[in-house]
């Protein structure tokens, strides 16, 4: 067969598979609808079965097809990775259908797209906190389920975004040092202090938490060394307890070489 029959074929196939596709669009029949929605979700056209299951889902969603049509739509925006919408459609899934067949992966997807669709630790990490909410709320509903283990991963991952954004902030407060001074005692520097100390509440089993530490102890340490006579001792004895605690939970710590520089400086101090 010549190449250009077999293009007037294509060609004549895909006029009739877009035929066929408006006409049922243009349909009143949801049987029909849903059923081609379907078809077109199973040959990966999920763009297609979406756009009919939208104009059906208001007319159908407390009737028997609405559940599978709902969960439909949502595979289909997550097919399509546009995972914000797949997360609001599978959310609208198991809190319409709480006892649904799907109410488990619903909640579990649900989850996980808003995890796939969380930005980098720089932006705003609206989506970071919905994913943990809900996989720690898919947790406590299924602590059996198969994708236990996948949400705990997923959840400590997220937590750690978290933690490391918090980290650029410590470090952004120690770098400013003494500039742009905030208008209270230690400035920046007890900024610092106070955001690394949240961030080890905050994120207990961090990845991060030995970088919390190092940079708490480095503050208090500039903090002292800058402060009048009669404060300099008791707060380089509060820099001596960062540091014992520092090696305690991490005696071959990455910092270690340059915290014990700042212990020797403090004994000098404390001596004289």
């Amino acid at each position: 067969m010549k190449s250009g029959n077999i293009l007037l074929i294509i060609i004549s196939l895909l006029l009739l598979s877009c035929g066929e596709y408006n006409k049922v669009l243009k349909s009143t029949d949801y049987n029909t609808k849903l059923s081609y929605a379907k078809t077109c979700f199973e040959q990966g056209k999920f763009s297609r079965a979406a756009t009919l299951l939208e104009d059906m889902i208001p007319i159908i969603r407390n009737t028997a097809k609405g559940e599978e049509a709902l969960h439909l739509i949502a595979q289909c925006y997550y097919n399509m990775k546009d995972y914000q919408t797949a997360a609001e459609y599978f959310k609208s899934y198991f809190t319409s259908y709480p006892t649904g067949k799907n109410a488990e992966s619903a909640h579990y997807l649900s989850a996980y797209s808003l995890y796939l669709n969380s930005p980098n630790p720089q932006l705003d990490q609206t989506d970071t906190y919905k994913s943990i909410r809900q996989f720690q709320t898919f947790l406590d509903l299924y602590p059996t389920s198969e994708n236990k283990e996948s949400a705990q991963t997923a959840l400590f991952e997220l937590q750690d975004k978290l933690a490391y954004k918090e980290l650029l902030s410590v470090k952004l407060y120690y770098n400013l040092g003494e500039y742009l001074l905030i208008p209270f005692p230690g400035g920046n520097y007890l900024s610092c202090v106070i955001t690394a100390q949240n961030a080890i509440r905050d994120y207990p089993f961090s990845k991060y938490r030995e970088d919390f530490m190092y940079y708490m102890l480095k503050s208090k340490y500039e903090i002292a060394v800058k402060s009048v006579d009669e404060k300099k001792e008791y707060r380089y004895r509060d820099v001596v307890d960062e540091y014992f605690s520092y090696i305690n939970e991490f005696p071959e710590g990455k910092y270690l070489k340059e915290i014990k520089k700042f212990y020797s400086n403090i004994e000098k101090e404390l001596n004289n």
